[in-house]
Formats: structure tokens, C-alpha cells, sequence
């Protein structure tokens, strides 16, 4: 396919340095913004306390002050993830042709940088508008060639940028709206072993394929903000599924008659979400902050990969997700005029249903954020945002199948079964900016 390489320029120069680490369920990533860490994005869509609502809910951009408003986010990811075998296991003869391979892999986590950028202006006192970009969605998972599971993935890098520009309006005193559209990009790596293992006829030892794609695709997003006193807002946020028809290659390590190069091409889905969030102010000081947030995973069910020309089946990649929700709690505390303290707790569930479906390069399960911030004031137009997250996760099996998946029926060459024990920790800061 072409491609116009100043559309591949455009996130590489806004995201540089980018590199994909989901924190919420499934490949999703949560930290849009460093002010919300500190309170584990609890009430997010109705908080609308800085730039970064443009991603949360447009509709908040009516609470900014005048003029214009940036806010400047980088998050640092470190997230670790270690696999213990149970009994993998060989399940094709003669078992010489499809040998396992016998290492961890060691922490397939890592170092990952996160950064967003969003600027709102307020025209009028009724009207405001404002763009985001950041990175809505990724993953980045990386195994030891030496690991036992090679053979049904050792690595994937997912990067989704999205450029969000949105448009925000006050009905009244009550009741504001607000949307957007967004231009996202998705560009994907996934390195996965050849199992079978047979020099004479082309099939060498250690080999494996590489698949790079990519895609633009568009979609939109909906919010709703009701002031229902001076006290309490109410905020409600829809962001749309986006499709993507990506294309690209197909490559092997030690490509050969029976193991050809290719062009390929795979449809992905990223699921919609929707939003109910408050806010509440007790008193002058003490804000409490809750949402409940439901993600429709269940578009992600099974991911073909095609021969961009025959359309011919080469791999499926089976996810069969589920959807999902997420509750969160927080409270922000005006110390003195110059520090604000925050507090947030979530529960996030995974959209992984069975341990059959937990893939190697994706090993969810259901996690808890613990988060607490500072914000502290430079002065009456600017401010810094320091927030920490460490997300438990709950420890995970697998009973991987490893499958020819060209033959229908999908013929079992290996089962990868273990456990995973992933632990993440964030660490965000916010420049905040009002002119």
C-alpha cells in the first residue's frame, strides 16, 4: 500500500519518543494526563480541571479560565512481567520438528514514556475549542529469544497516536457539550518463533517472523457536563470505536521457498467507551471525585492476517475479549493556596475471559491503582502536577495453543502453559499554563 510519508511524520514528530505501555485493561492507556494519576483518573469526565478534558470530556473545556490553556503532560511506565512454565507441552509428532524452547524470557516489561500534549482556548464565556494528541492506546511486550513461549508470541509493540481536536459549548448556566474527532494512527510489531523445525524442506531452527503494519483511521468523541449546583457537576463521556485496515509486511528471519516474504494486511478494532463521572466539593478545601467507566472490548475478538494480494489466510491471532469496566474513587485537598494534595483508588478489570485466550504478549488480569499526587501553584497562571500510581495486578494463568493456522482446521502444535506475576509502577509530571 502507499503510504504519504508526511502523515508518518506527523506522530513521529509530536510523539517522539514514544514508546507503548498499556496501564489500563487490556492494551488501553489511561495516563492522559499527570493531574489525573494522582487521583487514578477518578471522575475524569467531570473534573475539567485543566487542558487535558479535551480527552476526557470536551464538554469541560467551558470550565477553563479565559483565554487560552495548555497543559503539558510526560508519564514514565515501568512495568515488569515474568513468566513461570507449568508444564508446556509438545502436542505434534514427531516432537523433533516442533521442539520448545526451554527460558523465561526474562521481564518482558520495561521502561515506557508517555507523553500528551493538549491546548484549549475559550473564545467566550459560551464557547471554547482546543486540541489534544497523545497516545489512546499500546502495548510493549519483549521476551529472551530463549523463551518457551516464543512460539505464540515473544513481542509486540503497539504505538496508537490520536489527534483530537474538539469544539465545546454552555447551553446555560447547568448545562454544557462538547465533541471532537479523532485522527488516529496505529502502527504494530509482532515477532512471533516458528515452531516447526525441519532444515531440509526450508524450516530452520531459531527462525520466526516479523509483522509490521500500520494504519490511519478516523472517529469522534461526545461529552456532556450539568452543574447541578455550585458544588456538584455531573459529567457524561462516549468516545467511539475506531477500525483500522492496516497493512504491511511479513518477514522471516531465515526466509526460504516454503517461508516467503510477503505483503499482509489484518482489520483491528479499538473499542469505544463511555463515561459517568462527579465531582462533589464538600467545603472550600476537600473535592471528592468518582466514575464508572465501561469499555466495549468485545470488538476484539479474533485478529486475521491476510495475504494483502490473495487474501489468503496466514495467522490468526485469537483474543476473544470481553468488555470491561473500571470504578474509580479520589479526593483532591486544598492544603493552601499554593499546594493541592490528591488521592485515587480504581479497580480496572481485564478483558481477558479464560486462560486459554491470555496471550504471551499480552498477559492481562484484573488490577487495582493506588494513586496520590501534588499540585502545586507557580504562580496565578501557571503550575506543576506530580503524580504516583502502582497498580497490583492479579496473578494470571495461560494454556496457550500454539497452531498452524493456515490449515482449517487449526492444527495444535504446542500448549504453553504458566503463570504471569505483573507488577507497574507510574510516575507522572504536568506543566500547566493559562494566557
Amino acid at each position: 500500500m502507499t503510504r504519504n510519508n508526511s502523515m508518518k511524520l506527523i506522530p513521529a514528530l509530536m510523539l517522539l519518543g514514544f514508546a507503548g505501555a498499556a496501564s489500563a485493561a487490556g492494551f488501553a492507556v489511561q495516563n492522559q494526563t499527570g493531574s489525573g494519576t494522582g487521583n487514578a483518573f477518578a471522575g475524569a469526565a467531570a473534573a475539567a480541571e485543566d487542558a487535558g478534558t479535551i480527552y476526557f470530556n470536551p464538554a469541560g473545556m467551558t470550565n477553563l479560565p479565559q483565554g487560552h490553556n495548555i497543559a503539558l503532560s510526560g508519564t514514565l511506565l515501568n512495568r515488569t512481567i515474568d513468566f513461570k512454565n507449568k508444564g508446556s507441552t509438545i502436542d505434534s509428532a514427531p516432537a523433533a520438528f516442533f521442539p520448545l524452547p526451554t527460558g523465561d524470557g526474562g521481564d518482558a516489561g520495561g521502561l515506557a514514556l508517555i507523553p500528551a500534549g493538549y491546548w484549549a482556548y475559550r473564545i467566550s464565556p459560551n464557547l471554547s475549542v482546543g486540541v489534544g494528541v497523545g497516545p489512546t492506546f499500546g502495548n510493549k511486550t519483549e521476551y529472551g529469544f530463549n523463551f518457551i513461549g516464543r512460539n505464540a508470541g515473544f513481542f509486540f509493540e503497539m504505538e496508537q497516536i490520536n489527534i483530537n481536536p474538539s469544539i465545546a459549548y454552555k447551553v446555560n448556566d447547568m448545562v454544557s457539550l462538547g465533541a471532537g474527532v479523532s485522527f488516529a494512527h496505529n502502527d504494530s510489531t509482532f515477532k512471533q518463533g516458528v515452531a516447526l523445525v525441519r532444515p531440509a524442506v526450508g524450516f530452520a531452527a531459531n527462525n520466526f517472523l516479523k509483522v509490521e503494519v500500520d494504519d490511519w483511521a478516523v472517529g469522534y468523541n461526545l461529552g456532556a457536563t450539568f452543574q447541578l449546583s455550585p458544588a456538584t457537576r455531573i459529567g457524561l463521556a462516549y468516545r467511539s470505536e475506531l477500525e483500522f485496515d492496516l497493512e504491511g509486511k511479513q518477514k522471516y528471519k531465515f526466509p526460504s521457498t516454503a517461508l516467503v516474504d510477503q505483503d499482509v494486511k489484518a482489520k483491528l478494532k479499538t473499542p469505544a467507551n463511555f463515561s459517568l463521572a462527579g465531582s462533589h466539593k464538600l467545603n472550600d478545601k476537600l473535592e471528592l471525585l468518582a466514575d464508572v467507566t465501561w469499555t466495549e472490548w468485545s470488538v476484539v475478538k479474533v485478529i486475521n492476517l491476510k495475504n494483502q494480494n490473495s487474501g489468503t489466510l496466514l495467522n490468526v491471532l485469537p483474543y476473544n475479549f470481553d468488555d470491561t469496566y473500571r470504578v474509580g474513587l479520589g479526593a483532591s485537598y486544598q492544603y493552601n493556596e499554593q499546594v493541592k494534595t490528591r488521592f485515587g483508588v480504581a479497580y480496572d478489570k481485564t478483558p481477558v475471559q479464560h486462560k486459554e485466550d491470555r496471550t504471551m504478549t499480552l498477559p492481562d488480569s484484573d488490577r487495582i491503582w493506588l494513586s496520590f499526587g501534588v499540585k502545586y501553584s507557580l504562580s496565578k497562571i501557571s503550575s506543576l502536577d506530580v503524580g504516583y500510581t502502582h497498580i497490583f495486578f492479579d496473578d494470571a494463568d495461560t494454556a496457550r495453543a500454539v497452531n498452524l493456522p493456515s490449515v482449517p482446521p487449526a492444527t495444535r502444535r504446542q500448549t504453553i502453559r504458566g503463570s504471569f506475576d505483573t507488577t507497574a509502577d507510574i510516575l507522572s509530571l504536568q506543566y500547566n499554563h493559562t494566557f
